[in-house]
């Protein structure tokens, strides 16, 4: 697979990343953890460098999955995992609050420095930045985790600009982290010119829109009982609805170049910047041939034009979040 630096850090991935949130078994099923223990090491042979996880996601139990998985190639992938969130104090699997205090930072570390059985983090992201620290103080301790050899880049997850600058300042910031794709643009305006300016590279999680721009969802599509889109306004019916006409977008694209909808989906991505990476999740081995198979899509200027004209007149229907998300929102 083709290769990208993440902006002028010096962090080289491969084009298209493999985001492992969705890898989680509430009932811990062993069947469904070898299968993904499998498919995470399918990725790397089919080319597939940057692997996304977090100490949220499980939680932990998703650093032990991709550790496992991936320790007999050390050296040869980037892993990216968080912190950022105070986890449940008895064990249960929601977050209770933001943390992002430097003596929690380095116990994360710790944590998922074991987890993920490397000696030193490829990639360090605060995951939502919070309000009760400054990211002058979280900066300067992934700074000093950098010198002690424990982390190799930081990155920010959901930052808006002064945020992103504040934090570059005091320790360079290779990547940022944040929901990006054709029904999702608002990166475009705030964050990717910053980005541009200050060479750092940008992250692209749920490239997909969730599922919906692969074509496979529609508004007669019901969502099993934990599925998170049950509550997101834009997987409401209307909104599904609503939404069909981007999916008939990348579709009419992707008949003239033989591609699937989500394969012109990220290839819109790739075609955007040089130095974006999207990492669409997912836990079918034919999903992730067909994702990676859009890192040799080819979008040319008339393909482009036809997606930007079309997609200019189409009006996304719901907000990305449920209102009581305020942690989850970009600052």
């Amino acid at each position: 697979m083709h290769k990208r630096q993440l902006g002028r850090s010096g962090l080289e991935v491969s084009a298209v990343g493999l985001g492992c949130m969705g890898m989680v078994s509430l009932t811990k099923d062993a069947d469904f953890l070898l299968k993904m223990k499998n498919l995470l090491r399918q990725a790397v042979e089919l080319g597939v460098t940057l692997f996304d996880t977090a100490e949220l996601y499980g939680p932990l139990t998703n650093e032990e999955l991709v550790g496992e998985a991936l320790e007999p190639f050390r050296g040869k992938v980037a892993i990216a995992t968080k912190f950022g969130f105070a986890l449940d104090p008895n064990g249960g699997p929601r977050w209770v609050g933001m943390n992002s205090k430097p003596s929690h930072i380095r116990q994360v570390v710790e944590g998922s420095l074991k987890r993920l059985r490397v000696e030193v983090i490829d990639l360090l992201y605060q995951h939502r930045v919070d309000p009760e620290v400054p990211i002058e103080e979280v900066a300067g301790t992934v700074r000093d985790l950098i010198r002690e050899g424990k982390v190799k880049y930081f990155g920010l997850s959901e930052a808006m600009p002064d945020t992103i600058r504040r934090a570059h300042a005091v320790q360079p910031v290779a990547a940022v982290q944040s929901e990006y794709s054709l029904w999702t643009r608002d990166p475009e305006s705030t964050i990717l010119p910053v980005l541009e300016e200050l060479g750092i590279g940008f992250v692209a999680y749920s490239p997909l829109g969730k599922g919906f721009l692969t074509g496979t969802i529609d508004e007669t599509t019901e969502f099993p009982g934990r599925d998170f889109r049950q509550i997101l306004p834009r997987f409401t019916v209307e909104a599904r609805k609503a939404n069909r006409a981007l999916v008939d977008l990348l579709r009419d694209i992707g008949e003239r170049k033989r591609a699937t909808p989500a394969q012109v989906a990220l290839g819109w991505l790739l075609a955007k910047k040089p130095w974006i990476v999207p990492i669409p999740g997912t836990t079918d081995l034919g999903r992730l041939r067909e994702n990676i198979g859009a890192a040799s899509l080819v979008l040319n200027g008339e393909d482009l034009r036809d997606i930007e004209s079309t997609a200019s007149r189409i009006a996304i229907v719901g907000g990305r979040h449920p209102e009581n998300f305020e942690a989850l929102k970009p600052r």
